[in-house]
């Protein structure tokens, strides 16, 4: 059984309010400035792996200062071994992060949305600007420290992604959602690119520039969403509820759907009482239709994602002998493609009506775009044409899976009126492919620094693969109920 989805409504741009627009925008730049600030760590890898071990500009620091100091400083003997530790540390972050998200998507269904979202944001600038910043104005370099900075900073990002999905399920109910959420779901790739350029335009100064100016950033969002934002259409004070998917899911036994303006109401034959719906459980949630294997799908296809995220400029940087801001400019490409694939193949699933067959032909095409990439010449122009390509149809399908499908899920039949689901479910989704994600980060180093680059991609299309497998079942329903409906079209001609 999959969430049953309604075809959109023409002009249901109609129905938004200006209301719509600021948590539209408030949403999106809150996690704008969140990935902004996470891609920091992952652009400045190559000066961060420098600083901690002995290199060649290195050498005349025992001139200016005493030796012992230097020792002290010298983390690692080489920069492999760097490049390890700075893998641990992304699988530390995402498991943190993976386990933050289970338990702030139990908590957002359960208190105030601004409120955690704030906390999540403010909290996480500050570890960021310890962790990269402070530590480098203070020379002092310590692993357990660093290790210890990352696991907070996880668990507090952990609270932001659960937050904005819920605020805009909210605001903005199925009619169209697939393009909306398509659209919005591009805040992450967003965040990525103004992350590569805040961290290349300040690199020149020092890496602790460039999570200063992120944290600083991100800190002052969270301290707007905390003041400007509103989590549902109930606090404006409109006792009328136009648009109930909003609110409620669509109930299809007993009840008739409308459709006015964009706006879904239900009508029943008898009115019954209202009940005040209450959170629903965790394990619950997990055993709601379609979590499961969208869950697992999605651990997949975020190892592979979040690599690209995590090891892209360093890879870039270290197989091309390309600078590091060079890198960092060049990167972005990836993220361009997931947002224009993200809207496209979101505003596809709208005009078909389901999601998962969109995604397994994504998806296929994704295994030919790294098989592509893996052989891409050490060209500039065509690499990023190249590293479009794979993150339209590698970053499509992972924006579609965490935002417009994870929103389908929590506002399903099934849940048969109890509200407070979304978060739970988004936090659910996200966590379980964050789970996969963390594996992937330090496999990706194993491998590289074992059997070089080209195995990394090999791997990376085994688990794109992984990701059809485990929503075979559902892409077989889908197209089994569109062939059902192609040919009761054809039998009333």
């Amino acid at each position: 059984v999959t969430p049953v989805m309604s075809s959109p409504c023409c002009g249901f741009l109609a129905q938004y309010t200006h209301h719509h627009l600021v948590a539209f925008l408030l949403t999106f730049f809150s996690y704008v400035l969140l990935h902004a600030s996470r891609k920091t760590f992952s652009n400045v890898k190559v000066s961060i792996s420098a600083q901690w071990t002995p290199s060649a500009q290195n050498a005349s620091s025992p001139a200016f200062s005493p030796g012992e100091t230097w020792e002290e400083n010298n983390l690692f003997a080489d920069s492999d071994e760097a490049t390890l530790f700075l893998g641990v540390l992304d699988t530390i972050f995402l498991f943190s992060y993976a386990v933050g998200l289970y338990m702030s998507g139990v908590i957002g269904d359960r208190m105030n949305l601004r409120y955690v979202l704030s906390f999540g944001l403010c909290g996480s600038a500050i570890v960021e600007f310890v962790f990269g910043t402070l530590t480098e104005w203070l020379q002092f370099y310590n692993i357990y420290l660093y290790c210890g900075l990352w696991v907070l900073n996880g668990l507090l990002q952990s609270a932001v992604w659960p937050c904005v999905v819920a605020v805009m399920g909210n605001w903005f109910g199925k009619s169209g959602r697939g393009f909306v959420f398509g659209l919005w779901s591009a805040c992450a790739s967003v965040g990525n690119i103004l992350g590569a350029f805040l961290a290349s335009s300040v690199l020149k100064y020092g890496y602790e520039y460039a999570f200063l100016v992120t944290s600083v950033l991100q800190f002052a969002g969270g301290v707007v969403v905390f003041f400007g934002l509103l989590t549902s259409p109930k606090e404006v004070g409109d006792p009328v509820e136009r648009d109930a998917d909003s609110h409620r899911p669509l109930m299809k036994e007993g009840s008739e759907e409308v459709c006015d303006g964009g706006y879904y109401t239900i009508q029943q034959g008898d009115e019954e009482p209202r009940e005040t719906p209450k959170a629903i459980g965790f394990c619950q949630a997990f055993c709601l239709p379609g979590v499961l294997p969208y869950s697992l799908a999605y651990a997949c296809l975020k190892l592979v994602n979040y690599s690209f995220f995590f090891w892209l400029p360093f890879y870039l940087s270290r197989n091309f002998g390309w600078k590091e801001a060079q890198a960092d400019r060049l990167s972005v490409w990836y993220d361009v493609g997931g947002i224009i694939g993200g809207t496209i193949q979101g505003l596809i699933s709208d005009c078909m009506g389901k999601r998962a067959p969109v995604l397994a032909v994504s998806l296929l095409l994704a295994m030919g775009a790294l098989v592509g990439y893996s052989h891409s010449p050490p060209d500039q122009v065509v690499n990023a044409a190249l590293l479009a390509t794979t993150g339209f149809f590698i970053g499509g399908p992972s924006n579609m899976i965490s935002s417009a499908i994870s929103a389908d899920l929590g506002r399903q039949e099934a849940l048969r009126g109890s509200q407070e689901a979304l978060a739970t479910v988004t936090g659910i989704v996200d966590g379980t492919g964050s789970i996969g994600a963390a594996a992937g980060q330090y496999l990706v180093s194993l491998i590289e620094s074992k059997l070089g680059w080209m195995c990394v991609f090999y791997f990376f299309i085994v688990m794109t693969g992984g990701s059809i497998v485990f929503i075979l079942p559902l892409i077989v329903t889908e197209i089994r109920a569109m062939w059902r409906d192609r040919q009761a079209r054809t039998h009333q001609l």
